[in-house]
């Protein structure tokens, strides 16, 4: 049977996203999100002057508002540079924000008024995880090092971004390095944009690395945002800050342009607040969207027939990962219970060879990141390669003032090169134990995809202790090369937990598909409430 494609996916998930009723209303968002002190006032009268919910619209309903005339891409983005500027001193998650972005959006204004829209991200503003290439904009991985010129090119990635007509509104913070240059480092710190605040509880982490565009979305900054992921690295912060977030299939967004750790690992994605703008973003991202895609860009909310894409029949695998605690197993029991409702058969497994990958993937990701990350620096203004970094680090006291550890970047200095056998032969077999992983079980249990906790409860922020964030969800897909998807499940008191669905090679429209109805069957989204604290301990 002929598998479906993306544009045919994107096309089921808008009617069936225009078809799923109005959003909440402004008053229901405020009253969801009380307890928060101003913020929550905020949110409402953003909503209100543009007459939908910023927390819960959805791409279809945007650009169909802009196709009416209703709603200008100028206002869109003004109201999430009002957001940035009112709610980022709380979380710090956007350190920069671009000053053509009101150009950019009036721009866009332009193209619907003429009926030259681009497509489905035409006029909407995003953010960038700021190690993804801008020419107009810094890009530092966090570092001061790389804090002076911005890079002559942009990334790819970046380019389809614009020649699709979305706004780039700016950059989020990251875990500097994308947390691969100290042993205990603390995810969603950097030099250049300080800690990251996970929305939901201050205290609390937003997990790594791309903490900023995870803690973004959670206190809509913006309609989308760009990660990155080496192991765990778009899906996690998704998981802790309650946001969805694709991991693609390597190879299908170009890594052109972004700082690296990993060639064999290494990819972008797009993290959002629902499956069906995590789906448009992919689109363009990965070439797929085509400009003036009526799929796309439907001119009435609510006229277009279609459903979300259901659970019946399907079979998924569940690995309980109880290492995470007995809340977050509670979690997967109830989300169990409810796609079992739905239809789904949901078998209990455990992919095999985990123990091994484990053992094996650090030491192949340091000759990795020693190769790819001279590349890069050779290609800016400030240190050329690896050992110059180092040297910059130990002179700057910046860089040593939540963490002062370099350890991965010294090991990283003196690992095998990747023209080593032993490196050759360890990463041969880390691919072929990691695509067994997940082939295997799928094959055994006749499987349509793998379900996992994407997190635990988000630990309390601690730059003496460093993270606590030993999550082996994420490391098959990773390392394999194959898709993952983190969808919200539930809270263990105020802190999200997701699901992550992981599927075989290239199947990332099938687990789109799949996390689109897993998604409307948990209905576990709900706002933060920006508290400076909370009762549960989850630092364990």
């Amino acid at each position: 049977m002929r598998k479906p494609s993306l544009a045919t996916l994107v096309a089921a998930l808008v009617a069936g996203s225009l078809c799923a009723g109005a959003p909440r209303t402004p008053a229901a968002a405020a009253e969801a999100a009380d307890g928060g002190g101003g913020i929550p006032l905020l949110a409402a009268a953003s909503s209100a002057e543009l007459g939908f919910d910023l927390d819960t619209v959805t791409i279809p309903e945007l650009q169909a508002r802009m196709a009416n005339g209703s709603l200008t891409s100028s206002a869109l983005t003004t109201a999430y540079l009002r957001r940035i500027q009112a709610i980022d001193p709380t979380i710090h998650a956007v350190p920069r924000t671009d000053p053509t972005a009101l150009r950019q959006a009036a721009a866009s204004d332009v193209r619907h008024r003429r009926g030259q829209t681009r497509g489905p991200l035409d006029g909407v503003p995003v953010l960038l995880k700021d190690n993804v290439n801008t020419r107009d904009l810094p890009t530092t991985a966090g570092s001061l090092a790389l804090a002076g010129s911005p890079p002559d090119t942009d990334a790819a990635l970046v380019t389809r971004l614009r020649d699709a007509g979305a706004v780039i509104l700016g950059k989020t913070n990251l875990s500097e390095w994308a947390n691969f240059r100290a042993a205990k480092p603390t995810s969603g710190w950097s030099a250049v944009g300080g800690q990251t605040n996970n929305p939901y509880v201050l205290d609390r982490n937003p997990c790594g690395s791309s903490a900023g565009s995870g803690a973004a979305l959670a206190a809509s900054l913006a309609q989308v945002a760009i990660g990155t992921e080496t192991d765990g690295s778009i899906v996690c912060p998704a998981g802790m800050n309650g946001v969805v977030g694709h991991k693609p299939s390597l190879g299908l967004v170009s890594q052109s342009g972004v700082v690296p750790i990993s060639a064999e690992q290494d990819t972008a994605g797009p993290m959002a607040r629902n499956v069906i703008d995590t789906a448009l973003t992919f689109s363009v991202l990965s070439g797929t969207a085509r400009p003036g895609d009526p799929a796309a860009l439907p001119k009435t909310p609510g006229k277009t027939p279609g459903k979300t894409p259901g659970l019946r029949g399907k079979r998924i695998g569940l690995w309980r990962l109880p290492s995470l605690g007995p809340e977050v197993d509670a979690v997967m029991t109830r989300t169990a219970k409810r796609l079992r409702t739905a239809g789904a058969e949901v078998v209990e497994v455990t992919p095999p060879y985990q123990d091994r990958l484990a053992e094996l993937e650090f030491p192949a990701l340091l000759s990795e990141f020693h190769r790819d990350i001279d590349a890069y620096l050779a290609t800016r203004e400030g240190p050329r390669d690896l050992a110059e970094l180092i040297e910059f680090n130990r002179a700057h006291p910046a860089e040593q003032s939540c963490f002062a550890g370099q350890e991965l970047f010294e090991r990283a200095l003196a690992a095998p090169p990747t023209t080593d056998p032993e490196y050759r032969a360890m990463r041969a077999e880390l691919k072929d134990l990691s695509r067994r992983s997940i082939d295997e079980t799928m094959a055994t249990h006749h499987l349509d995809a793998i379900a996992s906790p994407t997190n635990p409860p988000a630990w309390t922020t601690d730059c003496a202790r460093g993270d606590n964030d030993v999550i082996p969800s994420s490391t098959p897909a990773a390392v394999a090369g194959y898709p993952s998807l983190s969808v919200p499940a539930g809270f263990v008191d105020e802190l999200p937990v997701g699901v992550l669905l992981m599927a075989g090679d290239q199947e990332d429209t099938e687990l789109l598909s799949l996390g689109a109805a897993v998604e409307h069957r948990l209905h576990a989204w709900r706002a933060p409430r920006y508290l400076p604290s909370a009762g549960t301990d989850a630092s364990r």
